[in-house]
């Protein structure tokens, strides 16, 4: 099995060569090894310098447009005017904390929490995902009274010491901790209809394992569209299988929505309602401000009962008024525009087309993905062993050619596209063109 690839392991350009980069690129890369601390990577082989943005598109320096089907930051697109407007209209009237009464922080709350199930009822506002799902486990452990938590195998949390310590996906150089147990995602190509038996089994091993070692059953954490671990929708029946059978050992079930929630997956607004099952505690990041940094843990009021009793919280900058702004910005978007329905639509335009454009190529041997999030998955033909340098050639093709995708899974080989919620059909068909276009130039016949 290959080194688990995560989300600045793919298509990483490290820089070892500067070699047929044009002179102001060149400059640029050497003054980024300069200055810039350890660990920074870039998108692309041949990395893109971007100037400008606007909708779902970026610009080059030399004014080139690419078609951006990856950046799910901004989920309504690049520079909305109703986010630009809200942000602008608030940074000129008001900028402070929680610690202050604020009608403004009560109303987005309130709005926010409408899109929800009903128990889940409280919300605490952070800067990131990262920062979210740290403060949910915390949580989890003063409710729970333990400290064992369970991932899938490639899974990718986030990057504080605690939330790196169960996110696999880093790679061996960022070790788990040891309270830490993995199990598979699922992945139906490979495992057939027997996924959901395979993963009970698997999770009650885990459970037996943390319990056997002092740790106990916190917490299973869950990305709700599995994205790090190759983009798998389906089955919709495991997430309950698996929330039960944590919640019989003690522990909870939490929901990452970073990547899958905001609509995303055309179906309602979080990931997890695909899977009708209710989470006890959902953590929310990257879309929530459509590049604004702004996240939130929500969570059921039982769960956190006992870390409200014994912990002061405070974020300076959780909740401030300008992110919290920005938020309210996407949110009504998404709702006037009706941006869920269009994910559902624009996405089945897009899994058609690309269904059509692996008929002819035997190395492309899956498409699937929900609503605006999907995964191309390329294997050696008439197999399942993975082709990553394939994809790899792909991704890269594809940037030659102005269109901005990424890979993803365990081995970098599920081509990864997710595009602002304001994709159209246009858009949709621009990048089925350029796709099929590349897939002709870089796969195999």
């Amino acid at each position: 099995m290959s080194r688990p690839r995560g989300p600045e392991m793919v298509n990483g350009f490290t820089g070892a060569s500067l070699a047929g980069q044009p002179p102001h690129i060149r400059e640029l890369l050497v003054r980024r090894g300069k200055v810039l601390g350890p660990g920074y990577q870039l998108f692309y082989t041949n990395p893109v310098e971007v100037v400008r943005g606007d909708g779902v598109h970026l610009y080059d320096s030399a004014g080139n447009e690419y078609l951006d089907a990856y950046n799910n930051v901004v989920s309504l697109g690049h520079c909305h005017p109703a986010v630009v407007e809200a942000v602008t209209r608030q940074l000129s009237k008001l900028t402070t904390n929680t610690r202050y009464l604020q009608a403004d922080l009560l109303d987005f709350s309130e709005r926010l929490l409408e899109t929800f199930p009903a128990e889940l009822d409280r919300i605490t506002y952070t800067c990131t995902g990262s920062e979210a799902n740290d403060l949910a486990l915390r949580i989890a452990r003063a409710h729970t009274g333990n400290t064992g938590i369970i991932v899938t195998r490639n899974a990718y949390h986030g990057v504080t010491a605690e939330v790196a310590a169960f996110s696999p996906s880093l790679g061996p150089a960022s070790p788990l901790g040891p309270h830490v147990r993995t199990i598979s995602a699922p992945d139906p190509l490979r495992q057939g209809t027997s996924v959901v038996t395979e993963l009970r089994t698997e999770i009650r091993a885990a459970m037996d394992d943390l319990r056997r070692h002092g740790f106990g059953v916190c917490a299973l954490v869950v990305d709700s569209i599995f994205s790090s671990d190759g983009v798998q929708p389906v089955p919709t029946d495991l997430l309950g299988v698996l929330a039960a059978e944590v919640r019989a050992a003690g522990g909870v079930y939490l929901a990452d929505e970073v990547q899958a929630g905001f609509g995303r997956t055309g179906t309602g607004w979080w990931g997890f309602g695909r899977h009708e099952v209710v989470p006890d505690l959902v953590t929310l990041g990257k879309p929530m401000g459509n590049g604004i940094p702004v996240a939130a843990t929500v969570l059921r009021h039982e769960v956190g009962r006992e870390f409200g009793r014994k912990v002061r919280y405070f974020n300076t900058f959780g909740g401030s008024n300008v992110p919290i702004a920005a938020a309210a910005g996407v949110l009504g978007t998404i709702e006037d525009e009706g941006l869920i329905d269009n994910a559902h639509e624009i996405g089945a335009q897009l899994k058609r087309g690309f269904a059509r454009i692996a008929s002819d190529h035997p190395h492309l041997a899956d498409v699937r993905g929900a609503g605006l999030f999907l995964g191309i998955e390329v294997t050696a033909p008439e197999s399942t062993d993975p082709e990553p340098v394939l994809a790899q050639s792909l991704v890269d093709d594809l940037r030659e050619h102005f269109v901005l995708v990424s890979a993803s899974g365990p081995h970098g080989n599920v081509i990864k596209i997710r595009p602002p919620l304001v994709f159209d059909t246009s858009d949709a068909a621009l990048l089925l063109e350029r796709f099929a276009d590349s897939a002709a130039r870089v796969l195999p016949t």
